[in-house]
C-alpha cells in the first residue's frame, strides 16, 4: 500500500460521497423529491414515445378548431392536441437545461479549482474576471446573445452555461481551498504528482458534497431559465413542442381552455419542487457530515 493511499484511508476523504448520497436518501424530503422529480422525467422522457398509440395525434397535428374540448385536455390556440403537445413538450426542456447545467459546472469547476490551486496573482487575476461576468445581470444577457445569435437550442445551452460558471466557480473555489491544505495534497505535491493529477483525483472527488448541492441548484435555475426564454419566445419556437412556448401559446384563453396552460405550469412546479426538495437534502447531509467529520 502506497503512502498516498495510507494517508486517503486514514483521512476518511473518499469515502464521503457515499455517506452524502446515503445520508440524503435518509431524510423524508429526499425521498418526496426525489418521486416528485422520477415522475416529471418519466412524463419527459416516455411521453414522446406514448404519442401513437395514447393520443393518435403527434404534437404538430391539427385536431379540431381552437380552444375545444376535444379529446382528454382539449385543442390548443392553433386546434393541436393539448396532452400530445404536453407529451411531446417536456423532453428538449430537460436536455437543454441538463446540459446547460452541465457546461456551466464543467467550466465553473475547472476555473474554481485552477484558481484556488494557483494561489497569489495567478488568483486574483482568475477571480477578478469572474466577478466581471458575475456583475452581468443572467437575464439581461441572454436577451443579448439570443438577440444576436438566434433563438436556437445550442445558444440556451452555451448561454445559460456560461451565466451559471461564475457562480460554481466561487463556491468551487472556497471548497478547493478548505481541501489543498490537507497532508494528501502535500503528499502528494512532495511525491511530484503533475498538478493537473492532484486537481482531478486528490482535489475534485472531496469537493462533491458542495458540487453535488450546486449541481441540484443549478439545474432549479437552469430549467426556470429555458421555461422563462420559452414564455418570451426566444427559446424554443413554433411548432416545436414544448412546455414554456404552450404557457406562452394558451394564456389568452386560460379562462375557457385552462389545460393548455395548466400541464406545462403544473410539469415545470413539481419538477422544480422536487429539485429543489433534494437540493436543500443534499445541503443539510453535506452539513451533517461536516459536522460529524
Amino acid at each position: 500500500m502506497s503512502v498516498l493511499q495510507a494517508d486517503r484511508e486514514t483521512t476518511g476523504q473518499l469515502k464521503r460521497p457515499p455517506r452524502l448520497f446515503a445520508r440524503m436518501m435518509r431524510q423524508r424530503q429526499a425521498k418526496i423529491g426525489m418521486v416528485l422529480t422520477l415522475i416529471v422525467l418519466a412524463i419527459a422522457l416516455l411521453g414522446p414515445l406514448t404519442l401513437p398509440w395514447l393520443t393518435g395525434h403527434s404534437s404538430t397535428e391539427f385536431t379540431g378548431r381552437p380552444f375545444k374540448p376535444v379529446g382528454l385536455f382539449g385543442t390548443d390556440n392553433l386546434g393541436r392536441d393539448v396532452l400530445s403537445r404536453f407529451l411531446d413538450g417536456g423532453l428538449r426542456l430537460i436536455a437543454y437545461s441538463a446540459l446547460a447545467t452541465l457546461l456551466g459546472m464543467t467550466v465553473g469547476v475547472a476555473v474554481g479549482m485552477v484558481a484556488a490551486y494557483s494561489k497569489g496573482r495567478a488568483d486574483a487575476l482568475i477571480m477578478r474576471g469572474n466577478d466581471v461576468l458575475l456583475a452581468l445581470p443572467q437575464l439581461v444577457f441572454a436577451l443579448l446573445a439570443i438577440t444576436v445569435l438566434g433563438p436556437q437550442g445550442w445558444v440556451l445551452v452555451v448561454v445559460i452555461g456560461i451565466t451559471h460558471a461564475p457562480r460554481i466557480a466561487r463556491v468551487t473555489r472556497s471548497a478547493t481551498a478548505a481541501v489543498i491544505t490537507e497532508d494528501y495534497i502535500r503528499a502528494s505535491e512532495m511525491y511530484a504528482v503533475p498538478k493537473w493529477r492532484v486537481l482531478l483525483t486528490e482535489v475534485l472527488p472531496n469537493i462533491t458534497g458542495p458540487l453535488m448541492v450546486e449541481l441540484g441548484l443549478r439545474m432549479t435555475y437552469s430549467i426556470g431559465f429555458v421555461a422563462s426564454l420559452s414564455f418570451l419566445g426566444l427559446g424554443m419556437q413554433p411548432p416545436t413542442a414544448d412546455w414554456g412556448l404552450m404557457i406562452n401559446e394558451n394564456r389568452i384563453a386560460l379562462s375557457i381552455q385552462p389545460w393548455g396552460v395548466l400541464l406545462p405550469v403544473l410539469a415545470i412546479a413539481v419538477l422544480t419542487v422536487g429539485t429543489n426538495l433534494l437540493t436543500d437534502s443534499l445541503a443539510r447531509a453535506s452539513a451533517n457530515l461536516n459536522a460529524g467529520n
